[in-house]
């Protein structure tokens, strides 16, 4: 994307947007390193920090650092456990800064690297992603990323390298666009691209997990990763109906196959032995019909879900801010 007509604008105001679920034994430090970058970028700032219906210490610890900075650290608690992205919706509803970052809480990616956010916005880009420097992942979890980030590119047509990582700049004409988009299965990397004119991304450094374990598991990450897939765009169908006339294709040569061996070079042996041969292409046959169902209940559940327009979260309580401003 060309950035011929790029126009610099000056930051006023930085909301800092912060999912936590479970996350009382760094939540603390995350929130005094987060303050320190925030006033390294000499903005006026705030921080908003989701409690995603924890169950741990995490709520105790957010009203005392709201009552300790307030209309500086804002705690918006939700009744119950939403989900990452949903609950970084609930962050975004809330914002009174016209620039905002999103980080996650459990310091992988450093706070620190806010001021470097702050400085490429304020170049003219919508949105900055940023690129995670010697991943501090497993291998599976790298791998699988690579995979996530070239199908998000294709499908999305946005040369981003990096899908998975969280800590992002937006413009607030881009949360705006965002807020107003009301399907419940949201990921927010790829919806606000989607809204930007011009994006970039930094390379970041990358930690390991500070304390305790990440709170996706396997079967999480491959449900988010499926939900990232189906909420972005219909490829899946256009390969069900590729692979299917692929499938009938080779159906219909086996089947002319089996008609020259069995009546015209007359090996009846061979036709009395091929009778598994054609059991295993009908399990075949018969497994991708129903993995393609499958994968069809899935749009047609997204769509009944979308239809009864539920909320996708529910705000309980917004500690530590005075007011919100308008925009």
């Amino acid at each position: 994307m060309t950035t011929k007509n790029i126009q610099k604008y000056k930051v006023k105001y930085l909301s800092v947007v912060v999912p936590v679920y479970n996350e009382e034994g760094c939540l603390q430090e995350l929130i005094d390193r987060t303050i320190k970058a925030c006033e390294e970028s000499k903005k006026k700032f705030e921080i908003i920090l989701i409690d995603d219906g924890s169950e741990d210490g995490t709520l105790e610890i957010l009203q005392a650092a709201s009552r300790q900075h307030e209309d500086i650290v804002v705690s918006c608690i939700l009744n119950r456990n939403y989900g990452q992205h949903n609950a970084i919706m609930a962050g975004f509803s809330i914002v009174r800064g016209d620039l905002i970052i999103t980080i996650d809480a459990d310091l992988q990616n450093p706070p620190e690297e806010i001021p470097r956010l702050v400085a490429k916005a304020e170049e003219g880009y919508d949105v900055v992603g940023t690129i995670r420097q010697k991943r501090q992942d497993t291998f599976f979890r790298r791998y699988a990323s690579k995979i996530v980030n070239k199908a998000t590119q294709k499908a999305t047509g946005v040369n981003m390298k990096d899908y998975g990582c969280m800590l992002r700049a937006y413009r607030i004409n881009i949360i705006k666009a965002m807020l107003e988009c009301r399907e419940n299965s949201t990921f927010i990397p790829v919806l606000g691209n989607s809204f930007a004119r011009y994006t970039c991304e930094i390379p970041v450094k990358h930690n390991e997990r500070a304390i305790g374990d990440s709170k996706y598991s396997l079967w999480k990450l491959i449900n988010l990763q499926f939900n990232l897939l189906t909420c972005m765009t219909t490829f899946p169908l256009r390969v069900l109906s590729i692979i299917g006339g692929l499938i009938s294709g080779l159906g219909i040569l086996l089947g002319l196959y089996i008609l020259i061996m069995r009546y015209f070079i007359m090996d009846e042996v061979w036709a009395m032995q091929g009778v598994f041969t054609l059991f295993a292409v009908l399990f075949f046959i018969c497994g991708f019909q129903v993995t393609a169902l499958g994968i069809v209940g899935e749009y047609i559940g997204r769509i009944y879900t979308d239809v009864r327009a539920r909320p996708r979260y529910f705000i309980e309580e917004i500690l530590g801010q005075k007011k919100k401003t308008k925009k």
